[in-house]
């Protein structure tokens, strides 16, 4: 069956920078677009960036400049570099590929 794994969550000062991960299995991940989509305490989910099968990407106005996604076709990951973090960038993230959604990992930024 589909899993995707993420890691690398965690508690970060304002400023500071997280890497997350997400190793897929169970599916032809070079085929598909994978995403990381977020959710704040009270808010609706909302896309943090995706990248298609090729090497398009996409961002939140939110976080333009201060992430970047990537992913490694071969080892089917995907990842998320988070620098300049602020504290509205709190919230779970989940990496979503093929229409599948991971578990979520937690990301807290402290001011």
């Amino acid at each position: 069956q589909v899993q995707l794994v993420e890691s690398g969550g965690g508690l970060v000062q304002a400023g500071g920078s997280l890497r997350l991960s997400c190793a897929a299995s169970g599916l032809t991940f070079s085929s598909y677009t994978a995403g990381w989509y977020r959710q704040a305490p009270g808010k609706q989910r909302e896309l943090a960036a995706r990248i298609a099968s090729g090497v398009g990407t996409v961002y939140a106005d939110s976080v333009k400049g201060r992430f970047t996604i990537s992913r490694d076709n071969a080892k089917k990951t995907v990842a998320l570099q988070m620098n300049s973090l602020k504290p509205e960038d709190t919230a779970v993230y989940y990496c979503v590929v093929g229409g599948y959604w991971g578990q979520g990992t937690q990301v807290t930024v402290s001011s």
